[in-house]
């Protein structure tokens, strides 16, 4: 069956960086797009940002833009999502998913799979 399985989340304080990684398996990594997305306590869960099957297209949350960097390793059946210059504001559980698509998706219900979360704090 699908895996996606999150790593890398913690306790950081504002301004400090983190490298959240999902490792896939039991899908043709290489043949879908890729997502990461947050949903902090009593808010929906939204994207931060996602990816085409082959890397070459990424879109990113407003909020996000600049501080974040989302890529792939194929090869490797990997998603990365490097947060940098983090804020309290970004406090939330962070998802992987990947939708059945080769271009990319933006809504939670494109999304085919997801991965159990990671917790990520940002401590002022």
């Amino acid at each position: 069956q699908v895996q996606l399985v999150e790593s890398g989340g913690g306790l950081v304080q504002a301004g400090g960086s983190l490298r959240l990684s999902c490792a896939a398996s039991g899908l043709t990594f290489s043949s879908v797009s890729m997502g990461w997305f947050r949903q902090a306590p009593g808010e929906e869960r939204g994207i931060v940002a996602a990816i085409s099957w082959i890397g070459d297209r990424t879109v990113y949350a407003d909020s996000v833009k600049g501080r974040f960097t989302i890529s792939r390793d194929n090869a490797a059946n990997t998603l990365y999502l490097q947060m940098n210059s983090l804020m309290p504001e970004d406090t939330a559980v962070y998802y992987c998913a990947a939708a059945n698509w080769r271009s990319i998706r933006r809504e939670t219900r494109e999304y085919n799979y997801w991965g159990q979360g990671t917790q990520v704090t940002v401590s002022s």
